[in-house]
């Protein structure tokens, strides 16, 4: 009954995104690994309806539950295939050796072809690459789409003399007509491989660095089209690496005039109508991304009258008198959704804590950003990638307060 009790925690507290899950029992190995697209409904299911017998066997053996998030389901499938390649669950053998799943095939020869296969014995010794077994073949299919529409590879089983409309499409490099040498295919091969094993922050680190060296040589067309690649991977992959999020992130440490990178931000934001269920949120931003796990709710307590400054000192004090007890780590920064007068309520609470943390806020029309000690606010271009975080940042927090209030709402006029 205490082992279920804990699992249940665990799922209660999974979010609803794609990603893959891990099983694993009491001594700490994965027994079995899964896609969802909801991670939290998925998982849940095997604790909550009829089961095989296999599949409930599975069960009475999980004694811990793992999750890796993706942006996607197609992006989970990707994931899912290379890590049962690398950790051979045992509950996922028959997805193992079953030759029914499709794989993605890559041919061993000067243009290798990309194409997606049925894993046969007769195949096992031609010297191509495997990448699976995939469990969806939708799924595998868009994934494929996407690598082709970001890299291009030829499909053709037999080298054509013309370029063909996949060439016109930008699906295909031509190597047919020599427009792309040996030695740039294989690197454009070598990319996607890393695309098939999940790396993405390597393949997206590799190529900015490739875009660099290419517009420092002055390749101008070569170099926007890796820019191009990194931006559709780095959205692709919502990776915590991504140049983007390190753009940004570098940008608001400099425009702050922060001592490190902010890769732990915590955005505060206070809701009510008239005063009536009042309450705050918390969102947190981990190296430019939301991670859902660390949000937090406010019910207002101690605040009896329409005061956001109050209520914003008894949020703030609430969250890190909690975290300095439990002797928790600190955000890097704090992002308070007001004016200066918020900025200061927070900043109290912060003194009155002994603890030090950098905090901004942000008004809201004309997204004027405060920080202590400055008289004037700091400012930044529409378009200007720190002020995309912060808004990214703000509407996250405002979004979270507002359900959260809405819920309190639909509790007091319906009791539910």
């Amino acid at each position: 009954m205490e082992k279920t009790a804990e699992l249940k925690k665990i799922i209660a507290n999974l979010p609803e995104t794609p990603g893959v899950y891990f099983f694993r029992d009491d001594t700490g190995t994965i027994i079995y690994i899964g896609k969802a697209k909801s991670l939290k409904k998925r998982v849940q299911s095997y604790f909550s309806r009829q089961l095989d017998a296999k599949t409930q066997h599975l069960v009475e053996k999980i004694a811990d539950i793992e999750y890796q998030l993706t942006p996607s389901e197609s992006a989970a499938e990707v994931l899912e295939a290379q890590r049962i390649k690398e950790y051979q669950p045992h509950y996922n053998i028959i997805l193992k050796d079953d030759k029914s799943f499709p794989w993605v095939r890559i041919s061993d020869e000067r243009f290798p072809v990309i194409s997606i296969c049925r894993k046969k014995k007769a195949l096992m010794n031609d010297n191509a690459s495997y990448y699976g077994p995939y469990t969806d073949a939708v799924s595998l299919k868009n994934a494929c789409k996407l690598i082709r529409s970001i890299f291009g590879f030829r499909s053709c089983k037999t080298l054509p003399k013309k370029a063909c409309l996949y060439y016109r499409l930008h699906l295909c490099p031509a190597p047919c007509e020599g427009k792309i040498s040996v030695e740039r295919y294989r690197k454009l091969i070598d990319d996607i491989r890393l695309f098939l094993e999940s790396k993405y922050t390597e393949l997206i680190a590799r190529l900015t660095e490739n875009m660099k060296d290419a517009a420092s040589k002055h390749y101008y067309e070569e170099a926007a089209k890796l820019r191009d690649q990194v931006g559709a991977l780095a959205a692709f992959s919502q990776s915590p690496q991504s140049t983007a999020a390190v753009f940004e992130l570098d940008e608001l440490q400099s425009a702050l005039g922060l001592n490190k990178l902010p890769e732990r931000i915590e955005t505060f934001d206070i809701s009510n109508i008239s005063g009536k269920e009042a309450c705050g949120s918390m969102v947190s931003f981990w190296r430019g991304e939301a991670d859902k796990n660390n949000y937090r709710r406010f019910r207002i307590k101690g605040v009896h009258r329409i005061d956001d400054y109050d209520m914003m000192r008894e949020v703030v004090h609430r969250r890190y008198e909690r975290l300095v007890r439990e002797h928790k780590p600190l955000p890097d920064l704090i992002l308070i959704d007001g004016g200066r007068g918020h900025l200061a309520a927070a900043l109290g609470q912060l003194h009155g804590l002994g603890v030090s943390i950098p905090v901004a806020s942000i008004a809201k029309e004309e997204e004027n950003v405060y920080v202590p000690c400055r008289e004037k606010p700091v400012r930044f271009k529409d378009n200007a990638p720190a002020l995309q975080l912060i808004r990214r940042m703000r509407d996250e927090a405002h979004r979270f307060a507002v359900a959260y209030h809405h819920i309190l709402r639909r509790k007091r006029i319906i009791g539910k």
